[in-house]
């Protein structure tokens, strides 16, 4: 049945009343426009919908059906409507975010903060790697993902809006904590705990270390950040971390960082999203959120670089 919802609405209407004239008064029509969009709603359904005794109209069994499923189809769009209104005034929404998990830590805290602003909206996080984070931009599965600077040719729009300084992290009890400053040439004779090949956070040390023409020895790589932490906490090696990771060890003084010659590395945390993608409501707000407030947040963690 190929019926309209022109059709539809009316019928509504002409149903809830049971008289074409209030009905087309209330629709804004003339009685002839209503009785011929009920007529055609009859022909759509090849059977009478209402029927006129004496001076009264009455539904058939078959248009009762029909204005028990107009109701709840007019409800429907009512209800749409309140809710497109309401994500436009953003009192509610869904926002669809992916994270690296490197930068979990502190997406997380800004978005308990963005959730006090923003009581009635829900969140999904995606806590994962890189690799799997380009899978859910390019499946179109997330609104905005934090990660590091992404690769080329994936047509994507990547903004830098917190810089990700890199620092060198040991036990405590190792024995370059103590020196007041390593140079280059004494970290490289040491053995690294570090993330797995193809990550942002590799990709950046291995560069580093290029370009001073110095070799990198990995002892044991992970694709989880807190079990590189873990890692480096029991002596299994050194460890390069973002710094926006380490505020629970620097407090439990659980990992000390390294006063490194060259160090930190200073990388970018990035929003990214598909090329294109038209964001809803939330997700442009949550994108201007944290484009101003990130700054602000990271230094509310105190976290010291270099002591």
């Amino acid at each position: 049945m190929n019926l309209t919802f022109r059709q539809l609405k009316v019928f509504e209407v002409v149903a809830r009343r049971l008289n074409f004239t209030s009905a087309a008064k209330e629709l804004h029509l003339s009685q002839p426009a209503v009785s011929m969009q009920i007529k055609q709603l009859e022909e759509q359904a090849n059977t009478p919908l209402i029927e006129k005794l004496g001076k009264k109209l009455y539904l058939t069994e078959v248009g009762n059906e029909m204005y028990n499923y107009a109701r709840s189809t007019m409800q429907q769009l009512l209800d749409l409507e309140e809710t497109i209104s309401q994500m436009k005034s953003l009192h509610k929404g869904h926002l669809k975010l992916a994270v690296a998990s490197t930068a979990n830590h502190f997406v997380i805290r800004m978005l308990a903060r963005f959730a006090r602003v923003y009581p009635k909206i829900s969140i999904s996080l995606d806590v994962t790697n890189r690799s799997t984070l380009l899978e859910l931009l390019e499946k179109n599965e997330c609104d905005l993902v934090v990660m590091g600077r992404p690769p080329e040719g994936h047509n994507l729009t990547a903004r830098p809006f917190l810089e990700n300084p890199l620092v060198v992290v040991a036990h405590p009890k190792h024995y370059l904590v103590r020196e007041k400053q390593v140079s280059l040439k004494e970290l490289a004779r040491e053995e690294f705990v570090i993330r797995e090949q193809g990550s942002g956070t590799r990709s950046a040390v291995e560069r580093f270390f290029n370009e001073h023409n110095l070799k990198f020895k990995t002892k044991m790589d992970m694709s989880n950040n807190r079990a590189i932490k873990h890692a480096a906490e029991e002596g299994l090696g050194l460890a390069i971390v973002s710094l926006h990771t380490l505020e629970i060890e620097l407090r439990a003084k659980t990992l000390n960082i390294i006063n490194v010659e060259g160090f930190p590395i200073y990388r970018h945390w990035y929003v990214v999203q598909r090329e294109g993608k038209r964001l809803s409501p939330i997700a442009k707000v949550f994108k201007d959120y944290i484009m101003q407030e990130a700054d602000g947040l990271i230094k509310d963690f105190n976290l010291p670089i270099g002591e």
